[in-house]
């Protein structure tokens, strides 16, 4: 049996379309943000601040945009999942928390980490976002805090991948179909 010969995707019970909208706009502004983040430090002094205006300007999107995706996961109850191992079940639920987790916290430890070393956040040069803290000797933890948690959001992204070309290549089910 290939995917052509299962049900059309029509039958396919997908997640609400604004899910399905903040999912994607996640992972587009994830794909810029994160090798933005990577090469900032190697990038010349004089254009360091573009780098950083992109990296913190999308990424305080990303944040929003979570606490969005929060919110209708929690409003909206998600599709029913295809029949699965528990043990699948349970990494696949497991990754996908903490991508949210880590997605939110991210860009929170980002924002007050620049904040700790006296860079306010100046949104794509419009509007400058008030912070909680002011500088402070917090700033390398922060800095430490949101590093590791960029590299697990990598990690994690690799595990949410896999599953996802498990299904569809491998198992040749219509899990992918759910969000497209």
């Amino acid at each position: 049996m290939t995917i052509a010969d299962e049900a059309p995707a029509a039958d396919v019970v997908a997640y609400h379309p604004v899910a399905r909208i903040l999912h994607w706009l996640v992972a587009l502004l994830v794909l810029v943000v994160w090798p933005v983040g990577f090469v900032i430090e190697f990038v010349k002094d004089d254009a360091k601040p573009a780098f950083y205006l992109v990296h913190e300007s999308f990424g305080f999107i990303i944040l929003w945009v979570m606490l969005a995706r929060l919110a209708v996961r929690l409003i909206r109850t998600p599709p029913p999942e295809p029949p699965m191992p528990i043990w699948q079940k349970r990494l696949a639920g497991t990754v996908h928390w903490l991508l949210y987790a880590a997605l939110i916290a991210q860009p929170i430890a980002g924002f007050l980490a620049t904040n700790a070393f006296g860079f306010p956040l100046d949104w794509f040069g419009l509007v400058t976002v008030w912070s909680p803290i002011g500088k402070s000797d917090l700033a390398p933890t922060l800095m430490s805090v949101h590093v590791f948690l960029g590299w697990s959001i990598l990690v994690l992204f690799c595990l949410h991948l896999g599953g996802v070309l498990q299904h569809h290549i491998l198992l040749r089910d219509r899990t992918l179909h759910r969000m497209l």
